[in-house]
């Protein structure tokens, strides 16, 4: 078990956390923003995809579901719940419930791991369309649960990194 943790759970936490620290950097908002504006670009895509790949009463029932699945996270976005400048209060906020995340829910990430590993293998199907929309279903879940999970389990950026009054600090020669 500590060969998985030290291999494959730790490695991504921390990839994830470089990932929320460079969105924070680049945008200047809050890290929670990263995972909804992640899954409307995933789904976006796979919109995309499935207008070249489906047609007809196919096309149509992917499209509902894949905006379906873009509707919480837009929600998230729009309404204002993610929205909230990222001060201190929100860093801890974030830092605790990342913790939680951390210590309660390593199985379950590295369940969604192994999921997202074997999905693409089985969506054998004897219709073209419902293989597609397998596939489609399966390359959402590949892109997004385990972004989910490391993202909400990774370590938040400190508030200050965003600032570009701190961008400066301690930079040499």
């Amino acid at each position: 078990m500590h060969w998985i943790n030290r291999y494959i759970d730790q490695p991504l936490l921390d990839g994830a956390a470089s990932s929320l620290r460079a969105w924070h950097l680049r945008t200047g908002l809050s890290p929670e923003r990263l995972e909804p504006l992640w899954n409307i670009a995933v789904t976006g895509l796979l919109i995309f995809a499935a207008s070249h790949f489906l047609a007809g009463p196919a096309l149509l029932l992917c499209y509902g579901g894949l905006i379906m699945l873009a509707l919480p996270s837009a929600s998230a976005l729009f309404t204002g719940r993610t929205a909230g400048s990222y001060d201190v209060a929100a860093y801890k906020r974030l830092r605790t419930r990342a913790f939680m995340k951390r210590e309660a829910e390593w199985a379950v990430r590295l369940a969604i791991l192994f999921t997202a590993a074997c999905l693409p293998f089985i969506t054998r199907s004897g219709d073209p369309a419902a293989a597609y929309f397998m596939i489609g279903a399966s390359l959402w879940f590949v892109l997004t649960g385990p972004a989910r999970s490391y993202l909400a389990a990774a370590e938040p950026p400190l508030p200050r990194d965003g600032d570009p009054s701190f961008k400066t600090d301690l930079q040499f020669g």
